[in-house]
């Protein structure tokens, strides 16, 4: 083998000439690429944190996530371009090829991420046009309507529609007929407020054509005409082929006249029974015809009613043009006395008479004739013996503005049959006579009151006697 000439280099290889300069280039490179990555993952944030910012402002939280979604694969894919780049440049230091090879290489490298960077400011364009987009708040559907009228119904009988007009019944009840009342909306639908027959209202939903404009006659009165169905027991629904609507007038309320007395008016039937019934009534004025005994105090004229004798004897004193002195000749006697009438309690008032009629007396219950009689006279406490089935009188001296009476238990048990009012002769005191007809063996104690007339709960003083019934 020939030796090389004096003087003359020797031949090193290619790749130890060229090792360290390729290893140089190849570090910059991987700076440069990290550097690119970087600032490609700065701007992709910075984007994010500015939609972040629009989509907070607007309020969408949605846009911020879709954003988000959309960003995070660029990271994912810059961390996989570095990854790549580690390792192309891994590869070139253990094959250790030429320095044009490196450097065409390192050329190219880059030219990659700069022909991939406008599909990045692409994306980022496409999600900035969606956080820009307003949020639509979703739309309530409108509620079904009935639209559709039902063919014609029977029309409804009279019992029909008092069962349909009373709160509390009716229910089922369907037919062709018309109802009167003031227009409501509930819930976006007309309804038809109706007084039913006790003052109580009812409720009807309108439906049909008509559906849509009947909400303009809010607080109208209207009258509709249709298949009425009562599907509750307080309302129902009506099927509108025909309705009228009047405006409402405003009601000018006239104050009366402060010196005219409000007009008196006649007393029911039910109202004079409460007049003349013990412990009701209590401030019922009006016109009516009362009948009853007459009887006196001092000298005022006392129309007894009812309950006569006892502590629940319901009397009015007789006032106005009728009560003359020629009614003296009547006491004792039933009357009937027409004119106004004031209970101004539970126990009696005053009667404004106007005109005075006699009416026979009743014919008592109990004869006197055949029967043994146990008399008592004045207020003398005692003791009496009577027997079962006959009678017992008590007599009792009146006085002005008083009456004698016994509580009504007693006179139930006793048997009180009659308390007769009777007046004084040649201008004596008036008496009261109790008269009884025992029913019971046995012993009752009967206690008498002297209360003030049409006060019974007023006593001025008291007495008892025993009573032994004797079979």
């Amino acid at each position: 083998m020939a030796k090389p000439k004096s003087g003359a280099k020797k031949a090193t290889p290619a790749g130890k000439t060229g090792a360290k300069p390729a290893a140089k280039k190849d570090k910059s490179a991987r700076l440069d690429l990290i550097k690119n990555a970087s600032k490609r993952v700065a701007t992709s944030t910075t984007k994010v944190v500015k939609a972040v910012a629009e989509t907070v402002a607007k309020g969408a939280k949605s846009a911020a996530k879709k954003v988000a979604a959309e960003v995070a694969p660029e990271k994912g894919k810059a961390a996989e371009k570095v990854e790549k780049t580690e390792k192309v440049a891994a590869t070139k230091k253990s094959a250790a090829k030429p320095a044009p090879a490196a450097k065409s290489a390192t050329a190219k490298a880059p030219a990659a991420p700069a022909a991939k960077a406008p599909a990045g400011k692409s994306a980022g364009g496409k999600a900035g046009s969606k956080t820009s987009a307003p949020v639509i708040p979703a739309v309530e559907k409108p509620r079904p309507r009935a639209t559709k009228l039902p063919p014609p119904g029977e029309p409804l009988t009279k019992r029909e529609m008092e069962q349909l007009l009373t709160a509390g019944e009716g229910r089922g009840v369907t037919g062709e007929g018309s109802l009167k009342g003031r227009l409501v909306v509930l819930n976006e639908m007309p309804n038809l407020v109706v007084v039913g027959r006790d003052k109580r209202e009812l409720t009807f939903l309108l439906q049909g054509p008509d559906q849509e404009v009947l909400p303009a006659y809010v607080n109208h009165k209207v009258s509709v005409s249709g298949l009425i169905r009562k599907t509750t027991n307080h309302g129902g629904v009506v099927d509108v082929r025909k309705y009228s609507a009047k405006k409402p007038e405003a009601e000018v309320v006239e104050a009366p006249p402060a010196d005219t007395e409000p007009r008196l008016r006649y007393l029911s039937p039910g109202e004079v029974s409460m007049v003349t019934a013990a412990g009701m009534g209590a401030g019922i004025k009006g016109f009516a015809a009362v009948r009853g005994n007459l009887e006196m105090t001092g000298e005022e004229f006392v129309l007894v009613v009812s309950n006569g004798g006892t502590r629940q004897q319901v009397s009015f004193l007789i006032e106005g043009k009728a009560a003359v002195k020629g009614l003296r000749k009547f006491v004792g006697h039933t009357l009937q006395v027409m004119g106004v009438v004031d209970k101004t309690s539970g126990w009696g008032g005053r009667i404004g008479a106007e005109n005075v009629e006699p009416r026979p007396s009743e014919a008592r219950a109990v004869s006197r004739d055949e029967m043994e009689l146990v008399h008592i006279e004045g207020e003398v406490p005692t003791s009496v013996d009577v027997k079962l089935n006959h009678g017992l009188t008590v007599r009792l001296p009146e006085q002005p503005g008083f009456t004698w009476a016994i509580e009504p238990t007693a006179a139930k048990r006793v048997g009180l049959r009659e308390a007769n009012f009777e007046p004084g002769l040649n201008g004596g005191p008036a008496t009261r006579e109790f008269f009884f007809t025992p029913r019971n063996p046995g012993t009752s104690e009967v206690e008498f009151f002297l209360a003030k007339a049409l006060a019974p709960g007023l006593v001025d003083r008291s007495f008892k006697i025993n009573v032994t019934v004797k079979p």
